[in-house]
């Protein structure tokens, strides 16, 4: 039995596999380790992609996947230095007594080149929205709608003193904030065959 859907590639456990959160029901779903018709090799997390799953064995695989848009998310753990928007913004949230906070964030121009969101850790909070048991898609779909869809860079980020996760949507994949991201943290962009 065959399925047709529109997913978001997530980390994947293992290599071979993809996890992949269907849109529809937020379920996210790890697929078989081989026996795809189609390469996953290129395939990143963060991209939005439909993809039809072959539910025929007890792991579903490939039977066909094209990429629609060729976000990318990063994940970072332990990170230092903090980035004083986000310190800010968390600080902000604690006076508030809020477990959440968001700003937009600015270059040297005070041109809007992303969206920050804070949410306090409660020991899990990053390992969920990594795996997607707490869906990025809300977000994603927010900054979207205000800033049209375009492929984006997205960090989910934890300081060392996990307190509390970041989450930053870089308007423009490729883009200087994004850039200097993937510097800070260490996060290298990986090679794509998608543009």
């Amino acid at each position: 039995m065959e399925d047709a859907r529109s997913y978001r590639v997530l980390a994947a456990p293992e290599a071979g596999r993809l996890r992949l959160l269907d849109r529809e029901t937020y379920d996210a779903v790890v697929t078989a380790s081989e026996g795809h018709d189609v390469s996953v090799e290129e395939v990143r997390p963060g991209y939005l992609a439909d993809a039809e799953l072959d539910w025929s064995t007890s792991e579903p695989t490939i039977r066909s996947l094209s990429v629609r848009r060729p976000t990318l998310y990063a994940f970072a753990d332990d990170i230092e230095p903090v980035f004083d928007v986000a310190q800010d913004a968390w600080s902000e949230a604690r006076l508030a007594g809020d477990s959440m906070n968001s700003r937009v964030t600015r270059n040297t121009d005070n041109e809007v080149n992303g969206v920050l969101y804070v949410f306090a850790e409660d020991g899990t909070t990053f390992e969920s929205f990594r795996d997607g048991e707490r869906p990025l898609e809300p977000l994603v779909d927010r900054v979207n709608e205000q800033e049209g869809e375009a492929p984006r860079e997205v960090f989910v980020l934890r300081p060392a003193s996990r307190e509390f996760v970041i989450v930053t949507i870089a308007l423009r994949k490729g883009g200087q904030f994004a850039d200097t991201l993937r510097e800070t943290y260490d996060r290298p962009r990986p090679p794509e065959s998608v543009e």
